[in-house]
Order: structure tokens, then C-alpha cells, then sequence
């Protein structure tokens, strides 16, 4: 794993359901990028123009302050309407992430889980798999989805649910993932809500708990493709 591409729905997703791994690959030399595909705080109007503008900005201000604590070496913001994505089309949306799948050429990327109760969530993942469809001889080796606290697992049905089959040992780096959601002004919540410092930390135990680590990062892996390596 030499270079690794986080596709997100909102800003603070991209650390969430991984900022301890974030920063456990970028310690091991690996270059990792994240791209936030909505803009954040906006489904929070009623019209997207009700926000103020410097909300925005102070948003991806935060966003980048929470990038340095868990070792993004960049973050690329693409402003679609927050929570609004299906009233896009997906085509437009696959073609924007396979724009940064050709720009950085990851080996490895993550993405949401499909079946979070978040609807941006459930079409980022969509856009990702089809974006990154192994054709040609550029391929995506893999594709990891991420659980994201207080979406993931309220979706109830349980139509599709979230089962990490990979685990990644935070013990080391859990503490950065805490420091970079304290950045988030507008998205930091108190215990017991998901998102708070005792949340994160407790999934982190009860993930580590089930594979014989300290703390952990649970992941589903959703595709591997296995190359032959030429020999000589």
C-alpha cells in the first residue's frame, strides 16, 4: 500500500470511520488524500443559500486543520450539495471521482459503507465501485468501506450491514483521530452521542476487542484484485 485516496461524503467522514489508520499508514511512509465530495452544514437550512458563506469556509478551514493532525498529505474539496446528491446525477459524480482516481492513482481506497442511513453515504460508495471498475491497465488493488459513527449504524433495516471482515491496530494512533475531530467547531459532540471522544474510543475498544487488539478500525473489504508479479 504506497498511495491510498479516502472518498468522502462530508467533511469529518474522512476521519471518523478511519482517521486512526490515517495516521498509522501516513507514519508508514504511505501518501494518503482525501476527497470530500459534499460541502457540509448546508442540508442544515432550509435552502442551501440560507447559510452564510463563512460558515463554509471556516468548515474546510477546520477540515484542514484535522487533515494535519492525522497525516492527509492533502484534501480536496468538491462543493456538491450537502445531502442533495441524489438529486444529482450519478453519472456526474462517478466522473468526478474518476477524475482523482486518475489524478492520484491510488492503490488502495476507502469509501463509505452502502448501507448507511446517510443517503450521500449510500452514493458516494456507488460512485466509487464504478469509478474505480478494474478496466485497462491502471487498477484499483483495493477498496475498503468505512463504518461512520451516527450513520452507520442507525440504519435499522439492516438490509445491509456492516460487518468488518479487516481490522487495522489504532492503539498507537487512536489519540490523533480524537485531536483531529476536536478541530471540527461545528461537528464535535458531547457523550453519549457517536461522535464524541468516549464514543470513538469505545467502537475503537470493541473493534480491537473482537481481533486481540488494544484499539482497532474495523473495515469491509470490498474488492482485491491479485496481480501477477513478473518475476526475472
Amino acid at each position: 500500500m504506497k498511495k491510498v485516496v479516502v472518498f468522502a461524503a462530508h467533511p469529518d467522514d474522512e476521519l471518523l470511520g478511519e482517521g486512526g489508520t490515517i495516521r498509522r499508514l501516513a507514519d508508514e511512509g504511505v501518501s494518503v488524500h482525501a476527497v470530500i465530495l459534499a460541502e457540509g452544514l448546508t442540508s442544515r437550512c432550509i435552502k442551501r443559500s440560507d447559510l452564510n458563506p463563512l460558515e463554509l469556509t471556516r468548515l474546510q478551514e477546520d477540515a484542514r486543520k484535522a487533515a494535519k493532525e492525522v497525516g492527509y498529505a492533502g484534501i480536496d474539496f468538491c462543493g456538491l450539495p450537502d445531502n442533495r446528491m441524489d438529486g444529482m446525477e450519478l453519472l456526474n459524480i462517478i466522473k468526478m471521482i474518476q477524475s482523482y482516481i486518475e489524478k492520484y492513482r491510488p492503490d488502495t481506497i476507502f469509501t463509505h459503507h452502502h448501507g448507511d442511513l446517510n443517503v450521500d453515504h449510500k452514493i458516494t460508495c456507488e460512485a466509487v465501485l464504478t469509478a474505480a471498475r478494474p478496466v485497462g491497465a491502471y487498477g484499483v488493488e483495493k477498496i475498503y468501506a468505512f463504518e461512520t459513527p451516527s450513520s452507520t449504524e442507525w440504519n435499522y433495516t439492516y438490509r445491509e450491514p456492516f460487518r468488518p471482515n479487516v481490522f487495522f491496530d489504532v492503539s498507537d494512533t487512536i489519540e490523533a483521530k480524537i485531536r483531529g475531530m476536536a478541530c471540527y467547531t461545528s461537528e464535535t459532540a458531547s457523550y453519549p452521542h457517536p461522535r464524541s471522544p468516549e464514543a470513538l474510543r469505545a467502537l475503537a475498544s470493541y473493534r480491537g476487542s473482537s481481533v486481540g487488539f488494544k484499539m482497532a478500525e474495523g473495515f469491509m473489504l470490498l474488492r482485491e484484485t491479485v496481480p501477477i508479479i513478473s518475476q526475472r
